[in-house]
């Protein structure tokens, strides 16, 4: 009896010693299978994601591309607008309604007036020859300087102005995009609520849009009629969102963020260079105090400057180093930013 225990222990010992075996044969084969499409699926997500990856780079190489040469579009397009500046473009930059013709009169009759002042003036010079050439060159100045100088004071102040408005005027466009204006619409309401120069400048671009010029076109012709960083910036903003696409309104609005950041630069320059300018001011003028106060308190003390051929030579060369004196310390006090 015990014998047959036995030999059925060792059957039934046999039995399950063969079952295990047999169950981690099939288990080897099946996860062998498994772990071979396990291994091909992970090199199909592998080339899957490395072509993705690949695709992605190439269209990222071609937006760069594409923005590039829109960059370098626009930069040859600015070397052309720096050639072909003509008076009648000043004229426009100044806000004046003048053409060239009555520009030149006023000019000629600027030059007339202050040549006839001049050479009444120097009446009691001993040398015609000197009063003559002092008159002449008061002419010249009043023809070719003042009055550039006078339209190129009105520009910047008007250049001014419009710069200190742009960024009210890009807010009020990401706005409008936003709530889900066209850009037209949006700078027709920058041309109806802000006020001169920014105003009517985008009534030129909304109206040049009537007429088949495009709104790239109207921003470079803005841009042409104020030369300022700020509004070629607007200008590449748009060019590049409409040639590569993109969100407009945060482009705009990260714009909006960097106009105000320069501006606040400025001031903050502008507040440092105030004591250098101070000091240019008292040297400038130190020397014409000291010629008051002495003419005040000896008034012939000074005669023999513009009584004698001399003292009209120390005087012109006088005048001329100071005239560079000057023109020097204003170089060093303006910073370009």
């Amino acid at each position: 009896m015990n014998d047959q225990y036995m030999s059925m222990i060792v059957l039934a010992g046999v039995a399950v010693v063969m079952a295990g075996a047999a169950w981690l044969l099939v288990s080897a084969i099946f996860s062998g299978n498994s772990a071979s499409k396990r291994a091909d699926q992970i090199v199909g997500n592998t080339e899957r994601r490395r072509k993705l990856d690949s695709l992605a780079d190439k269209k990222k190489e071609g937006r760069r591309k594409q923005i590039e040469e829109t960059l370098r579009q626009l930069e040859e397009d600015e070397k052309e607008r720096k050639r072909r500046i003509t008076l009648a473009v000043r004229l426009r930059r100044a806000g004046l309604t003048i053409d060239e013709r009555q520009f030149y009169t006023f000019s000629a009759a600027v030059g007339m007036f202050l040549a006839f002042i001049t050479y009444m003036l120097l009446a009691d010079l001993d040398s015609p020859m000197l009063r003559n050439l002092l008159a002449a060159g008061a002419g010249i100045v009043g023809f070719l300087g003042l009055p550039r100088w006078y339209i190129s004071m009105l520009a910047n102040k008007r250049q001014q102005k419009f710069l200190n408005d742009l960024p009210d005027a890009i807010d009020i466009m990401v706005r409008g995009l936003r709530s889900g204006l066209p850009v037209t619409d949006a700078m027709k309401v920058i041309a109806t609520e802000l006020p001169p120069p920014i105003g009517p400048e985008f009534i030129e671009v909304v109206e040049g849009q009537k007429i088949g010029i495009s709104l790239e076109q109207g921003l470079e012709r803005m841009h042409t009629r104020m030369p300022l960083p700020e509004v070629n910036f607007l200008a590449i903003v748009v060019a590049i969102q409409r040639q590569t696409g993109g969100n407009l309104s945060e482009t705009l609005a990260n714009l909006s963020r960097v106009l105000r950041d320069r501006k606040k630069m400025k001031q903050k320059v502008r507040a440092v260079s105030q004591e250098a300018k101070a000091s240019a001011a008292i040297i400038g003028s130190l020397p014409f105090v000291i010629m008051g106060v002495i003419s005040f308190l000896s008034p012939g003390y000074f005669n023999p400057l513009w009584t004698t051929k001399t003292g009209n030579i120390m005087v012109t060369a006088s005048a001329i180093w100071m005239l560079i004196g000057v023109l020097v310390m204003r170089k060093i006090i303006n910073f370009k930013f």
